[in-house]
């Protein structure tokens, strides 16, 4: 049998198909938090309805989805990147979405492209900052209120920093493309080259914990890094946050680049009702509480308050956010890897 008749054998065998008598949900989620079991475990609870799920990154998902065709399993399709979800909307991996609820609870800069039909490709439902920390000892705060900071030459030999194609900073470098145009976002992108203590690696802990250890002075991380090790009570992580300010960046301009989790449901899903009712439930209070509180991401919801104190003591309690279209950024993604190539951000 061919890879991929056998592949696909396994994976209907691994999630089904829908029945009468158990209706059922196929999930392929590139979130692989422990805090989510419970959302899982309430939908199915509260509707009747089973999930199946299939763990991956934006792009095996993305991947999958395009080999399998129309003999796709998948009704769901959770990514963890704004690009990534462009991405498979503009490669037409989605079909649309029309909800009320939907389009009542997630603002417009969080969406898909709006079809003619008031029809929409997919919805964020949690987002995440980009933001700055720094070595309270050697840096002082005023140092690094943009993201062009970054960029002094003040700063050689201070930043840390993971992979320039990592989908993070794609997504954060395809928004400063946006806001200062090629030649300038060139220039910064050469200045954080300059300006780097070691060469990229490790994920976004690692950044964090290399200021504390004193191997660099600045760092980029997303902040739902930064939230576990603040709630953290091992003496480690909070002999970290002793060390460590944080700067969410450009609050004076047009606002910290948010990257997002989002929702879409797959072309060829066999249970679409299904898959938008999962949507429609993460947009509830509950589950947007449960985002915040659970993996110390932000709600997308209006009017949802949370009490994870580690969010509220890092943004003192509200920050500006950029509300640059998410098409913007992902349209920006090859020219940005491009400019990448030409300062040798690796």
């Amino acid at each position: 049998m061919h890879r991929l008749s056998l592949y696909l054998a396994f994976a209907l065998v691994c999630l089904g198909t829908s029945t009468a008598a158990e209706p059922i949900l196929n999930i392929y989620s590139a979130r692989h938090y422990p805090s989510d079991e419970a959302l899982y475990g309430d939908f199915t609870k509260s509707t009747g309805i089973r999930i199946n799920r299939v763990d991956s990154d934006d792009a095996g998902i993305l991947a999958r989805l395009k080999a399998e065709g129309t003999g796709s399993p998948a009704d769901l399709i959770l990514l963890v990147d704004a690009s990534r979800l462009w991405k498979g909307e503009v490669e037409g991996m989605f079909q649309p979405i029309k909800s009320k609820i939907l389009d009542q609870a997630v603002p417009p800069q969080l969406r898909g492209k709006a079809g003619s039909d008031g029809s929409t490709a997919w919805f964020a439902f949690s987002t995440r900052a980009r933001i700055v920390v720094y070595d309270k000892t050697t840096v002082q705060r005023t140092e690094l209120d943009t993201y062009e900071a970054l960029a002094d030459p003040k700063h050689k030999g201070r930043l840390c920093i993971r992979s320039g194609s990592h989908p993070y900073n794609l997504s954060l470098f395809g928004a400063m493309l946006e806001h200062l145009g090629e030649a300038k976002t060139q220039l910064w992108l050469k200045g954080l080259v300059d300006n780097m203590a070691r060469a990229p690696k490790g994920g976004d802990t690692d950044q964090i914990r290399s200021v504390a250890a004193g191997e660099c002075a600045v760092a980029v991380t997303n902040s739902y890094y930064l939230a576990r090790i603040m709630r953290s009570d091992k003496a480690e992580d909070k002999a970290i946050m002793a060390r460590l300010g944080v700067v969410f960046p450009n609050q004076a301009s047009w606002g910290t680049h948010l990257n997002i989790a989002g929702g879409a449901v797959a072309k060829h899903a066999k249970n679409p009702a299904n898959a938008i009712r999962f949507l429609e439930y993460l947009a509830t209070p509950g589950a947007q509480a449960h985002f915040a509180d659970g993996n110390n991401e932000w709600p997308v919801a209006k009017g949802v308050q949370i009490k994870n104190e580690a969010l509220q003591t890092m943004s003192g309690g509200s920050f500006k956010a950029d509300a640059i279209s998410i098409s913007a950024i992902g349209i920006n993604q090859i020219k940005v890897q491009q400019l990448l190539d030409r300062v040798g951000f690796r």
